[in-house]
């Protein structure tokens, strides 16, 4: 589960080039997203710092603490490594990497960091690196913009997986249907659709690595579903609920996301009008999703199909977001993004409608956008007649 060497390398030849556009001496990456991306070393965010330079010119240089050492050359990462013994240590991972930047090579002035770094960790690293300035900047964050080619075939099959994901929580309601008797609760199903995810990653792959999750599922029925980020709680499905699946998984985290919404039972027609509007939005929506429009302008056209059927105050949140290494990260599909879409950018079309004390409605896909039109890469059954869960009580 690791992308070509030849991938690595030309993502860091295009942020030379990013670099020398923007006058900065190196890039300092500091996330488990940006190291991922730029080396292909993974690992668990804890206390203990990890730090990957690259400079405009010379190689790049991993400062790992000295317990992953192993575990980087397991993962066949290339990047030549420094070690720190321990945090916080006699030598900190910034003042190791301080003296990796005075080596010869040249004076280090400007150095490019993310828009997400931690304000302690600005203090710690400005504190240990002597006349060299920490500048944010977007190099990094353009890049992830629009996945490579080499990241697409992990998308996909993440995508295949979070699919079956759905299906598996569908027939662990069912069997409960057949047996005559009590349906499973929101978290039940939450832990089985999740380990269902991830024993097939740990099935289908060898050395599993993520960034933050493999596999991650929401679950809320009736009146809970009506909370678009609700956790799942002990409340058990009952016939006629509204249930929403809302899960995600990774592989090679490379993240899609996968959601529907299902009724136990024969619909009312209350039902019916909610999911049928949800539906239309999210086709529509997801139709939108063109190359040369602005987020902005495809976000408007989705909620304007809710707006334009009366539900305008059912609304809670934007169209979508981009997926890539983490689950939600740029562009966003919403009000006030002005990307303009190209091909090769990776979204969620999770249009929803939300009715207090009755349910919520959201349907969801990964979509690719493409020269030729958008691609969805989840393709579970949107419709309403396939999403009707029915058994003999």
């Amino acid at each position: 589960m690791r992308l070509p060497e030849s991938f690595y390398h030309s993502v860091r030849r295009r942020l030379t080039e990013a670099l020398e556009q923007r006058g900065l001496d190196g890039f300092l990456a500091t996330s488990p997203a940006e190291v991922a991306f730029l080396s292909g070393f993974f690992y668990i965010a804890t206390e203990r710092p990890v730090y990957l330079w690259l400079p405009r010119a010379g190689d790049p240089l991993l400062v790992i603490p000295r317990l992953d050492e192993e575990y980087a050359a397991q993962q066949g990462v290339t990047v030549p490594t420094v070690t720190y013994f321990e945090y916080p240590g006699v030598v900190t991972a910034e003042e190791t990497l301080a003296s990796a930047l005075s080596r010869p090579g040249g004076p280090v002035r400007r150095i490019g960091v993310g828009a997400g770094l931690a304000v302690g960790t600005f203090r710690a690293l400005a504190g240990a690196i002597d006349g060299a300035t920490l500048e944010t900047t977007d190099a990094v964050a353009e890049l992830r913009l629009r996945k490579f080619p080499e990241e697409i075939p992990f998308h996909e099959a993440a995508a295949r997986i979070c699919d079956d994901m759905l299906a598996a929580g569908r027939a662990l309601i069912e069997e409960a249907l057949a047996a005559g008797g009590p349906l499973p609760r929101e978290d039940e199903i939450a832990r089985h659709v999740i380990g269902y995810g991830t024993d097939r990653m740990y099935a289908e792959y060898d050395l599993v690595v993520y960034t933050t999750k493999l596999a991650g599922g929401l679950v809320y029925a009736g009146p809970n579903s009506a909370l678009p980020h609700g956790l799942p709680t002990r409340r058990r499905l009952q016939p006629g609920d509204t249930l929403i699946l809302s899960l995600g998984a990774a592989v090679a985290s490379r993240f899609v996301e996968s959601e529907r919404t299902f009724v136990i039972g024969e619909p009312t027609a209350e039902q019916v009008r909610y999911y049928e509007a949800d539906r239309e939005a999210q086709e529509v929506g997801t139709q939108a999703m063109v190359a040369g429009r602005t987020c902005a302008e495809v976000n408007r056209i989705c909620l304007d199909v809710l707006r334009e059927r009366g539900l305008g105050d059912f609304i809670r949140h934007r169209q979508g977001h981009g997926i890539g290494l983490q689950n939600h990260e740029a562009p966003w599909v919403s009000d006030g993004d002005h990307t303009v879409l190209a091909p090769g950018m990776l979204l969620s079309s999770e249009p929803g409608v939300y009715v207090p004390g009755h349910a919520g409605y959201r349907i969801s896909d990964t979509v690719l956008v493409q020269d030729d039109g958008p691609r969805r890469l989840t393709r579970y059954p949107r419709d309403l007649a396939s999403n009707i869960i029915e058994g003999i009580r």
